[in-house]
């Protein structure tokens, strides 16, 4: 018998796992998330003896991967995988396993509406509209679209059908920064190769779309939006921590850049004291962009299949390290 554990229990039905998992003989334990040190303490004590772990939120630092005396495989439901240790558990001979692919369209779709969302003005009309208001161009000036510079920093999966998703709109330009990308593939889908500092300095709008590491950690601070244009927009359905979320707060607030569309937060969920809430040139969700119940199903059984692989005698089906 396989003793499988979810560190943190976030979508309430397990229904996809336990079919991929069906095909061994599988104990599939949900833990619920912490709120205290006690439930901390009990959450270890599940997982010490674990096989194999489903993790989403959960920290999975050097301490606790170092107590895990079974685990064959930590998989983690979503892309980016920062809360795992991966050093540590190589050392220990885990595998790290993700879902890279599971999202693409819910991203870039969650990207695409934050921008359309700034560029028109959708949320703040909303309100004021509510309020009594009426004829509120002069309060946040709207301009088109066609003939303006697009700017993506990152040219992975979701950065590329984000792009094409808006080849329709007319813009005169998209500046691509992605070193990892070759310039002939991005050239090849009608974009142009540019470094940071060409990308933010002539985009009009500007969509992130980039794994969270230690090269990438605030690579948007003060000193970057400094560059950029006063009408420019930024989205970010990436990570919060890629941004210096006060050097944003700041040139939202004084008008150094127009707008801004965040999905992510160096903090979730968002303070509420977070000077951001304070806003109205910024449009704010709640870490949705890889959602849509295809999604989660998705993303549901693709990391059990990667558990079901290992477990099998093989190796993850989307490996982040190599044991």
């Amino acid at each position: 018998m396989h003793k499988v554990v979810v560190t943190d229990d976030r979508y309430g039905n397990y229904s996809e796992e336990k079919s991929v998992l069906k095909e061994l003989s599988v104990e599939l334990i949900i833990h619920a998330p912490e709120s205290n040190r006690e439930e901390r303490i009990e959450n270890l004590k599940i997982i010490q003896d674990a096989d194999a772990l489903l993790v989403n939120l959960f920290p999975m630092t050097e301490e606790i991967i170092s107590g895990l005396n079974k685990c064959k495989i930590i998989s983690r439901y979503g892309v980016g995988y920062d809360n795992v240790d991966v050093d540590e558990a190589s050392r220990k001979g885990i595998w790290v396993a993700r879902v890279p692919d599971y999202s693409i369209e819910d991203v870039s779709d969650q990207a695409l509406a934050l921008l359309m969302g700034c560029v028109r003005k959708v949320a703040y009309k909303d309100r004021m509209i509510r309020r009594g208001k009426w004829n509120l161009q002069e309060d946040q000036p709207a301009h088109r679209m066609k003939e303006a510079t697009l700017g993506l920093i990152g040219y992975g999966a979701i950065g590329k059908r984000f792009h094409e998703k808006t080849s329709g709109f007319g813009f005169s330009k998209v500046l691509v920064f992605d070193p990892y990308v070759k310039e002939e593939r991005i050239r090849t889908n009608g974009a142009v190769p540019a470094d940071l500092q060409n990308v933010l300095s002539n985009s009009d709008y500007i969509s992130i779309h980039i794994p969270l590491n230690e090269s990438t950690k605030k690579i948007i601070g003060k000193k970057q939006l400094s560059i950029m244009k006063k009408n420019a927009i930024l989205i970010n359905t990436s990570r919060g921590g890629v941004l210096d979320e006060q050097a944003v707060f700041e040139a939202l607030k004084s008008e150094k850049i127009t707008g801004a569309g965040l999905d992510v937060f160096e903090t979730e969920p968002i303070p509420e004291n977070s000077p951001l809430l304070k806003l109205d040139n910024v449009i704010l969700s709640d870490h949705t962009g890889w959602y849509s119940e295809e999604s989660k199903v998705e993303l549901k059984t693709k990391a059990a299949l990667n558990i079901l692989a290992v477990l099998k005698g093989g190796k993850p089906i989307y490996p982040v390290n190599n044991v």
